[in-house]
């Protein structure tokens, strides 16, 4: 039983790591040009942390874009985010586990925690099980309460495949153009009320669709 149990774990192990090596291939073929990074690289250059957001389908290259640079990313404690969450371990972002159906306030407060120690944080703000392409408040909120510009990302590929998955995840094909599009940061008053920040989190949900449609345009 204990052999079992090691081969098991190996195998798990082999596989993460198996997937790991394909998703940086396909990422690094990709010809990718940006629109309005100079906003990233201004925030990069002065060391000023920021709130990274992103729709679930399209998240595969913001995560591998922004590997390797002190950032904490949301997870759910679904078996995806189990697979998710390896993958951007490999990647060196801090993990927390949580989402808008559980453990998401504790999620929160954690995220916030590693803002106010020097991290930058990414979220996919219609995960984990949608609706697609709605905001939650997740992004907004986690701006708001820690003060760190909002930045949303669009993303798109000349050639693709859309799985049929509730956020039509989006598999680019090896070498394919792709475009990236930030938004300018979006500042979040922490004296919003409630009914302003619902308002704010309307707001951005339409300029993130808007990047992303312009994203999407070849």
């Amino acid at each position: 039983m204990k052999i079992r149990k090691l081969e098991q774990a190996f195998l798990r192990k082999l596989g993460q790591y198996t997937l790991f090596q394909i998703v940086n291939v396909l990422c690094k073929s990709l010809r990718i040009t940006f629109k309005n990074k100079e906003v990233i690289d201004k925030l990069e250059n002065e060391n000023q942390k920021f709130v990274l957001a992103f729709w679930h389908g399209s998240m595969l290259l913001p995560w591998y874009l922004h590997r390797y640079k002190n950032f904490v990313g949301l997870t759910s404690k679904s078996k995806d985010g189990d697979l998710l969450t390896r993958v951007l371990k490999l990647w060196k972002y801090n993990v927390v586990r949580g989402s808008s159906t559980e453990g998401g306030e504790v999620a929160l407060g954690i995220l916030l925690d590693y803002a106010k120690n020097g991290c930058s944080i990414s979220i996919t703000p219609d995960g984990p099980i949608g609706p697609y392409r709605k905001m939650k408040a997740g992004a907004v909120i986690a701006a708001k309460k820690s003060g760190l510009p909002l930045v949303l990302v669009g993303v798109g590929f000349k050639s693709k495949r859309n799985l049929k998955s509730w956020d039509k995840f989006t598999v680019p094909k090896l070498f394919t153009k792709a475009k990236v599009v930030y938004s300018k940061p979006i500042i979040i008053n922490k004296d919003l009320s409630y009914n302003e920040t619902s308002k704010m989190i309307e707001k951005c949900e339409e300029i993130l669709n808007e990047i992303q449609n312009e994203a999407e345009i070849f």
